[in-house]
Parts: C-alpha cells; sequence; structure tokens
C-alpha cells in the first residue's frame, strides 16, 4: 500500500479501471490507454474487485490468480498500475469505498476518472451513496460500437442535471472481447490466443484456470503445486516433511478405503492439516478473531489445540478449500469426533501414522489396525492418545472423549 501511495501522492488525474479482470484481455487494456489519451491522465489504475456486490451470487476466481494477471497484463505500460484496495479489503466491495480510500491517497485536488460500462450507467442510482460518488469523480462510460444509445444519453442527461456531475461516453471497438467468453473458449480446449495478453494466457494454461473438470476429480481452487508452494513458506522444514508424510499416508489409506475423489481429497487435506500450525501467537489470535474460529474453555487454556480448528478457517480462506469434508477433516485431525467421515478417519490416523513419526510404543499396532479397519484404529489411537494426555496433566478435549465413547461402541 505505501508503494501505491507514492505512485499516486504526484498524480494531478487518475483513471479508475474496475472489473473483476476473469480474466483480463485486450478489451480493457485498450479502453484504458484510450481514457488515458482522451483525458490527458497521468495513471490508470487498475483495481481487481474484491467481493463485489452486484455480483455476490457468481462464482469469481481467486482474488490472487487475477490479481495477478492484471499485473502481468500491464506491466509493460508505465503508466498503468495495479492496486489491491480491494481484494484486500474485507467484506463486500462497494465502489464509493474504493473512491474515497484513494482520494486519501492522492493530492487533494486530483481528478478522478471512473471507467464503466455503458450498461451500468443504468445501475448506478442504485449504487451505494450514489450522490456523493457522482460528487468524487467523473464517470466515462464506455461501449462498443452499435450500441443503443438513445435511453443512456438520456440517462446521463437527467444524472447530470440533477447532481452536476460529469459523465462522458466513449466508443471502443475492442470491448467485443469479453472474460465471458474467454472463459467459455478456455473451457471447451478452443484458442484464446490474441484475445488478451501471452503473459496471461501462459498464466492461465499454467494454473489450470477455467477447465473442465473430470466427473472422477474434485477440482480445488488452488493447484496442489501452489498449495505445497505456500506450505513450504508457511511451515517449518520439519512440519513439512511431516505434512508430506500425512499427505502421502492418507492417499495410501484412501486407494483403500476411498474413490478416486476421496484419494484427491485426502491428499489435500493432509497437505492442509497443519497448514496453522507453525504461526506465531500474536498471529494465531489476529487470526482466530478474523475468522471468527469459536474459542471455548478448553482452548482458552490448551493453545495447542487451536491450529486444527483455525487450520480449517486458513484452508478455506487462503487456500480456498469449499468441501466441507476437507475442512472438517483438517478440523478434527487432532481431537477426533463422534460420527466422523471416512476422510476424517482417515487424516487423523494418517496423522499419527505417518512414516516420518518417530517410533514409540504402540506405532506398529496403529499401523497394522489402520490397513486392517479404520473403526478399530481410531480407537485404538483415542485411547493411546487420551492416556499420553492425561500422563502428562494437559487438558482434554470434550470431542476426543465423545469420540472414544462412540468407537467403543461400534
Amino acid at each position: 500500500m505505501r508503494n501505491e501511495i507514492a505512485n499516486f501522492r504526484n498524480c494531478k488525474s487518475i483513471a479508475i479501471m474496475g472489473g473483476t479482470f476473469d480474466p483480463i484481455h485486450y478489451g480493457h487494456l485498450v479502453t484504458a490507454e484510450a481514457v488515458r489519451h482522451r483525458f490527458h491522465v497521468d495513471k490508470v489504475v487498475f483495481i481487481p474487485t474484491g467481493r463485489p456486490a452486484h455480483k455476490s451470487h457468481k462464482e469469481v476466481t481467486h482474488n490472487e490468480h487475477r490479481y495477478l494477471m492484471t499485473v502481468l497484463a500491464t506491466m509493460r505500460n508505465e503508466n498503468f498500475e495495479v492496486s489491491r484496495i480491494e481484494i484486500d479489503r474485507p467484506g463486500t466491495t462497494y465502489t464509493i469505498d474504493t473512491i474515497e480510500q484513494l482520494k486519501k491517497m492522492c493530492r487533494p485536488d486530483v481528478r478522478l476518472y471512473f471507467i464503466t460500462g455503458a450498461d451500468a450507467i443504468h445501475q448506478i442510482m442504485s449504487w451505494k451513496e450514489p450522490e456523493r460518488l457522482l460528487s468524487l469523480c467523473d464517470f466515462v462510460a464506455v461501449t462498443r460500437p452499435g450500441y443503443q444509445k438513445n435511453q443512456m444519453f438520456e440517462e446521463i442527461g437527467e444524472i447530470q442535471e440533477k447532481y452536476a456531475s460529469r459523465i462522458h461516453y466513449m466508443e471502443v471497438p475492442a470491448l467485443a472481447i469479453s472474460s465471458s467468453d474467454i472463459r467459455t473458449r478456455a473451457q471447451r480446449g478452443m484458442p484464446i490466443q490474441y484475445l488478451l495478453p501471452q503473459e496471461v494466457e501462459d498464466y492461465i494454461h499454467k494454473f489450470g484456470l477455467y477447465q473442465n473438470e473430470r466427473k472422477d476429480e474434485v477440482k480445488f481452487m488452488l493447484p496442489i503445486e501452489v498449495m505445497q508452494e505456500k506450505l513450504q513458506s508457511a511451515l517449518s522444514v520439519k512440519r513439512y516433511i511431516h505434512t508430506m508424510g500425512v499427505s502421502e499416508e492418507a492417499v495410501r489409506l484412501a486407494e483403500i478405503y476411498g474413490t478416486q475423489a476421496d484419494r484427491q481429497k485426502a491428499k489435500v487435506a493432509g497437505l492442509l492439516h497443519d497448514c496453522a500450525k507453525d504461526y506465531p501467537k500474536e498471529l494465531r489470535q489476529r487470526f482466530c478473531k478474523e475468522y471468527k474460529v469459536k474459542m471455548d474453555d478448553i482452548l482458552e487454556q490448551q493453545p495447542d489445540l487451536i491450529h486444527p480448528f483455525l487450520g480449517a478457517e486458513v484452508a478455506k480462506r487462503e487456500y480456498k478449500i469449499k468441501d466441507e469434508d476437507i475442512l472438517n477433516a483438517i478440523r478434527y485431525h487432532t481431537t477426533g469426533r463422534a460420527g466422523m467421515s471416512v476422510l476424517e478417519k482417515i487424516v487423523f490416523i494418517a496423522d499419527y501414522i505417518e512414516p516420518n513419526r518417530e517410533q514409540f510404543e504402540g506405532l506398529d499396532e496403529a499401523r497394522r489396525l489402520a490397513y486392517l479397519d479404520l473403526d478399530m484404529a481410531m480407537r485404538f489411537i483415542l485411547e493411546q492418545t487420551i492416556e499420553f494426555v492425561k500422563e502428562r496433566g494437559r487438558l482434554l478435549h470434550p470431542l476426543s472423549l465423545e469420540a472414544l465413547e462412540y468407537y467403543k461402541n461400534r
């Protein structure tokens, strides 16, 4: 954010190019350059949306993918900047909040031009604080040639007369390109070359964005290779080695007890089961508050038990995991619980028996039972774990006791 402030501080005029950029394409870039030239602005700032109010019901590609594609697309133009204002802001994204935040980053007399599609002119009065928004910046309504402009001109005239606002109109031929068409073409395996910068096309192919998923596979928001790279940065070397061992062990168990989808889920759940384990105390506390992790008396007194519950929330938000079975496998891999799913049991057991564990009493028996019967292994491991915790005078979570009672009666 400091770099952004430095970039904008001396600008007399700035054009704001907002959008989901899912993906960014030449239509966006041609429009930005046309506006820059016509209005002689110092910078065009591309702002990928966070959680836009008008698209809250639609699936949008992860923020970081859209941000990085926008950076790649604009990096060769010194007059273009990319801002994280919206993707770093929690909650629903509103244009008025972005404009006010951007104003604070610029000189007091800066003139702002907000670039929007012509269709949006019909909707401006339904936006948050429309009168204030119209007083803070000029609007540039852009559309492709052939657009029916009569109604739009009437609405522009009414808004300008009522609010003394400046609304400009531009035709941009390249707007015939659309992000939705690019996504559809990518899903169907059709070429997308020449519709967007080569760097963006390469990024889409590298990370498998917009690809059709096979029916027997689970599609994850981030590729598994990216998850592993993030984990290497977040975990100690020892923890990362353990994590890889749990993931591999979970896959082996899923090959016996699950389907193809279960094997994929087991791999990811194993990878992410300790994703919050090495967070410093201050960071853990901040995330627990921010992600609204429910803290009971045991968790308050026994901080070591927090990481699986926080880990599930981190997996959801940072690694974009939506599958509830995976999230529950992460959430209960330490305490266990009654009535666990097959995947939950697999990850719980894999965490206990993974091959990088140093030898301890009961480990060989746990491994034998794991490949014989999951419920028998659950009972044995829970008994061992509870005894271990009691011997060291630590607090037991009620979920573990409930789980043991459950598996005793199986």
